[in-house]
């Protein structure tokens, strides 16, 4: 692949520490926090070799945040070939501590993608957003944004991560998805959109996918945060205890308390409203069809237990998903031999591209669902 920098100096910026991050990347022998600089990568294939597709890190303005955001773009290699062809798009949140560069850096996301095509899997557009500490939710408490502003130890531009009005969510379904598919050729309906992320970002995408199922047809989650209000058993058995109380969910969420208070707020109220399980069983109880879910978490990660939590949830409530417990831990070992899988499933969940012409249905996060 050859970088084409369109007059930007090659940098790398490192990003804010996080120490919960950064202690159980240290174990994995990487560091979370360099950037791909802004450039745009572009094919050189000889005869004989795989063929790859493009790279573009591109910005845009989110009416939701109140700031410019930041993405990685991968095309794959009919997007060039044949310009008027449309693909489907896979949305991939990072985790808490991380960056829209992640999935690049640490997976190789744009090889593993360039492979699956190669052995005959569908193409599509993968995208990977900067999300910040967000939780990708509406947050309950807003920022001090004088303060973000004000603070000279962060790399980031302010202008980009100091956020006056913390809507990660709309920021993610509709901005983000409108401006994909005003800026790419996609195909731009749900039946055509996944999304998935880990740790925290696999939160994200099954919370998103649940509170917009008009916007995406199918989540994965590797390793999620998918039960933040449930108390025990740990080992996870029936029946579950989950917070009744405030006092309970800082039981419930122990020493990670502080990650969830300001997103989360400090009451069950503000929790539920944002609990996966209690999403779906919105949905089940409005007969609104459930998107596809796909869960995957290590059977050393530290947070297995709400994982089982919640798919048992799914199972009460009578919702298909797919579920797995792989060996593996909470680091980017696990995430780099997992994620092919859910690239796997969610591109055989996303109406395979078969004509060109113009997108189907409306452009943006506000475009039907509509039946296969």
């Amino acid at each position: 692949m050859t970088y084409v920098m369109r007059g930007h100096v090659f940098t790398r910026v490192l990003r804010r520490a996080v120490p919960f991050a950064l202690t159980l990347l240290i174990g994995a022998g990487v560091l979370l926090g360099s950037r791909v600089a802004s450039a745009q990568v572009t094919t050189d294939t000889a005869a004989g070799e795989l063929a790859r597709g493009a790279l573009r890190i591109d910005t845009m303005w989110s009416q939701s945040l109140g700031v410019r955001k930041r993405l990685v773009v991968y095309m794959p290699p009919s997007y060039a070939a044949d310009t008027t062809r449309r693909f489907p798009v896979l949305y991939y949140l990072h985790g808490k501590g991380g960056n829209e560069d992640n999935w690049l850096q640490l997976t190789r996301m744009d090889r593993t993608m360039d492979s699956l095509i190669e052995r005959g899997h569908g193409e599509a557009i993968v995208v990977m957003p900067d999300g910040d500490d967000s939780w990708y939710t509406t947050w309950h408490t807003l920022p001090n944004e004088a303060a973000c502003r004000a603070d000279t130890t962060r790399a980031e531009p302010a202008a980009q991560f100091c956020v006056p009005w913390p809507h990660y969510d709309d920021y993610i379904a509709r901005d983000l998805v409108s401006f994909v598919d005003r800026t790419y050729r996609t195909r731009a309906q749900a039946r055509h959109r996944g999304i998935a992320g880990l740790s925290m970002g696999g939160y994200g995408a099954v919370t998103l996918a649940l509170r917009y199922p008009d916007v995406f047809t199918a989540a994965a989650s590797h390793s999620g945060v998918l039960a933040p209000a449930f108390i025990g058993p740990r080992p996870y058995a029936e029946p579950a205890r989950w917070a009744r109380n405030p006092a309970e969910l800082q039981e419930a969420a122990g020493t990670r308390y502080s990650w969830y208070e300001s997103r989360f707020g400090r009451d069950t109220i503000g929790w539920y409203a944002r609990d996966p399980g209690r999403l779906a069983e919105r949905l089940v109880r409005a007969g609104k069809a459930v998107p596809l879910l796909y869960i995957d978490c290590g059977l050393g990660d530290p947070f297995i237990d709400q994982n089982r939590a919640f798919a048992a949830t799914l199972r009460v409530l009578g919702v298909s998903h797919a579920y797995r417990e792989p060996p593996g831990g909470h680091d980017w070992n696990y995430w780099r031999a997992h994620s092919p899988s859910s690239l796997v499933w969610l591109l055989s969940h996303v109406t395979p591209v078969a004509t060109s012409g113009p997108p189907e249905g409306a452009v943006g996060g506000g475009a039907s669902r509509d039946p296969a």
